[in-house]
């Protein structure tokens, strides 16, 4: 990508248009994003989050700030783990994505100490020091900017906090790898398709897989922003992986 230019999918774009055109996805998916998430995954989803957040080793009263939180997954997970004297802020910077995750945590009768915000993840409205625990799950890929990203992330952690990075990464297994490619690049738009009326912005999730920094180069990125002791555990010979950091 050239100074002015980073990409969308496989598509070369404007740098200034990419968060609009990543806002537009999921406005557009927002309404059919947990049963497309299920579907998509047979409901596996839930044992990365669930595995995710066991990695990020959360005790009773800490602050953690869940970034890209869509419909509050994570932040129901972290909420449990923090308690009522812990603070959980679910943040994510598209308006409706962040709506159905505030009526979500509210139904589940965990609004207590849980707070919402719109925010940029590459520019955290927080002060120095303010965060035990940062999580970002499958949100990361998203980003114009990941170094931006991760830097904001470090300032905003207290020393010896944790970073969590939940994302789909790259798939060790040629043979996995093949069946993947036709299940990512032919099934999940007809899925979109049948389910969100939306084909587009589920070839667009295929393709953003794709162009994501694979386990060692995120992990390096991560080093270069300053963490410390990094580490990545694959799921499912890595569908999906787990990245964490520390702040010292």
């Amino acid at each position: 990508m050239s100074e002015n230019t980073t990409h969308f999918g496989f598509r070369t774009v404007p740098e200034h248009e990419k968060a609009n055109m990543v806002r537009a996805v999921f406005d557009s998916v927002a309404g059919k994003y947990d049963v497309m998430n299920d579907l998509m995954s047979i409901g596996i989803h839930r044992l990365w989050k669930r595995i995710a957040v066991d990695l990020a080793h959360v005790r009773s009263g800490e602050k953690v700030l869940d970034l890209a939180g869509g419909t509050g997954d994570l932040t129901a997970l972290f909420r449990k783990r923090v308690g009522a004297r812990g603070f959980v802020v679910l943040s994510d910077i598209n308006a409706e994505m962040l709506r159905r995750g505030r009526d979500r945590i509210i139904d589940d009768g965990l609004a207590e100490s849980v707070a919402y915000a719109q925010i940029d993840a590459e520019k955290l409205p927080f002060p120095d020091d303010s965060f035990d625990c940062i999580s970002i799950g499958f949100g990361l890929r998203n980003l114009t900017h990941k170094d931006k990203a991760l830097n904001s992330m470090y300032r905003a952690l207290k020393p010896g906090g944790r970073l969590i990075v939940l994302e789909f990464s790259e798939v060790h297994n040629e043979l996995l790898r093949k069946a993947y490619d036709l299940y990512s690049f032919k099934v999940l738009p007809f899925l979109g398709k049948l389910v969100a009326n939306d084909a587009e912005s589920y070839r667009y999730l295929a393709e953003s897989i794709r162009m994501h920094p694979n386990q060692e180069k995120l992990k390096a990125m991560m080093e270069k922003a300053g963490f410390e002791r990094c580490e990545y555990f694959d799921l499912m010979q890595g569908i999906v992986a787990v990245h964490r950091g520390y702040k010292f």
